[in-house]
């Protein structure tokens, strides 16, 4: 899977864009300037947005053809960003965060409670969670997303794979994507926001 994401990630264009996801863009914008994790982040799209915004931005993902890409994409604009090549599990930061962000990151079902209850003890108390992801009946569609339904997501595994978070907004629907090359058209999501309680 990791040599998938380096090819992807080596070509050209932007695979998803240079524009950040519209809902993390929404929900983002009505916090107040902070600091900022991106797991599987990626070409650095929403890394590049969140800097502009005045965040303080950290951000992985395990291939290095992302970030790559993602340090060519924000380097003209002279922002630091702090991108670490990591697997999931083994992310670590000394930082707690305010806000978690989520983009589309499908991690395999056999670690995927274990990636978010791991990545949930990086935000602090009262935190914020902002996710949106591909629902299980987005499998056929041809707008993107992991052709193995067990990589994608119900209402009811969000529940569960995202305890000690306090739902304020949780759907799934139906959207239309139009992120670079490889999320286009409609697609079945799923979004949410949600904050973290107090350990």
């Amino acid at each position: 899977m990791k040599d998938f994401w380096n090819q992807r990630y080596a070509e050209e264009s932007f695979a998803y864009g240079t524009e950040p996801n519209q809902f993390f863009k929404q929900e983002l914008d009505i916090l107040e300037p902070g600091s900022l994790l991106l797991p599987a982040e990626g070409e650095g799209r929403n890394a590049l947005y969140a800097l502009q915004k005045g965040w303080e931005t950290s951000c992985f993902d395990y291939s290095e053809s992302a970030r790559k890409k993602a340090l060519d994409l924000i380097a003209p604009f002279g922002f630091d960003v702090d991108y670490q090549i990591s697997d999931v599990l083994d992310y670590t930061s000394a930082k707690q965060f305010d806000v978690l962000g989520f983009s589309y990151v499908h991690f395999p079902k056999e670690i995927r409670l274990k990636a978010h209850q791991h990545l949930i003890t990086f935000l602090k108390p009262g935190g914020t969670v902002i996710f949106e992801a591909f629902a299980k009946s987005q499998l056929g569609k041809a707008s993107g997303g992991p052709k193995n339904l067990e990589m994608l997501f119900t209402l009811a595994e969000i529940k569960e794979e995202f305890k000690g978070i306090s739902f304020s907004y949780l759907e799934e629907l139906t959207t239309y994507l139009k992120e670079g090359l490889y999320h286009v058209g409609e697609a079945s999501v799923i979004r949410f926001t949600g904050t973290k309680g107090a350990n």
